[in-house]
C-alpha cells in the first residue's frame, strides 16, 4: 500500500467512525483528523505538478544555481492559482 492509498484508507476509516460515535468531542476530533488527511492528500497529489512547473521556471531563468526554493515557491503559487480558478 503506497502513501496515497494509506491516507485514503485512514480518511475513510475516520469518516466511518465519526458517523457511529455518540460523543461529540470525539466526533469533532475525528472530523479534524479527516480534514488534516484531506489536506495532506491534496498536497501530495499536486506535488508532481509543482515539481514540473518549478523545473520549467528554472530552465526559463537559465538554470541558475542556489535558487531552487524560489522556483519551488513560485511554482506552488502558480499551481495553486490554477487549481483554485
Amino acid at each position: 500500500m503506497d502513501e496515497r492509498e494509506k491516507i485514503e484508507h485512514q480518511l475513510e476509516l475516520a469518516t466511518r467512525v465519526a458517523e457511529i460515535i455518540k460523543d461529540e468531542s470525539t466526533v469533532q476530533r475525528l472530523r479534524n483528523f479527516a480534514d488534516q488527511l484531506r489536506h495532506k492528500l491534496h498536497r501530495m497529489m499536486r506535488r508532481p505538478k509543482v515539481r514540473t512547473r518549478a523545473y520549467e521556471l528554472w530552465e526559463e531563468a537559465g538554470r541558475p544555481s542556489g535558487r531552487d526554493v524560489d522556483f519551488w515557491l513560485e511554482a506552488e503559487r502558480q499551481v495553486s492559482e490554477r487549481l483554485d480558478v
